[in-house]
């Protein structure tokens, strides 16, 4: 079964569209390996958590800071897709 990614954003930080254009490059460069990207407001101020079904990927508060698309393209990668070549944003 195809997994689920789920962006719990916060609403009023105002990072919706932070969360619609990460959904739109994960659906773009994983259109065959997703069954979808959840985008889910959270209740709790600051946050912004990416999760593979259950599976927490990234949360802002411990990383410092937002991820680089290419950065969030791997993390993805190495769990739905180990062997999908991400073209120019592979890690050399």
């Amino acid at each position: 079964m195809k997994p689920v990614i789920t962006i719990e954003y916060c609403p009023k930080c105002g990072w919706m569209l932070r969360s619609a254009y990460f959904a739109q490059e994960l659906l773009s460069t994983f259109s065959d390996d997703l069954k979808g990207v959840l985008l889910q407001p959270s209740e709790q101020s600051g946050t912004f958590q990416i999760k593979i079904d259950d599976k927490l990927i990234f949360d802002r508060v411990i990383a410092g800071g937002f991820p680089e698309i290419k950065e969030l393209k791997q993390r993805v990668r190495d769990i739905v897709n180990p062997e999908k070549s991400l073209g120019h944003s592979d890690r050399k």
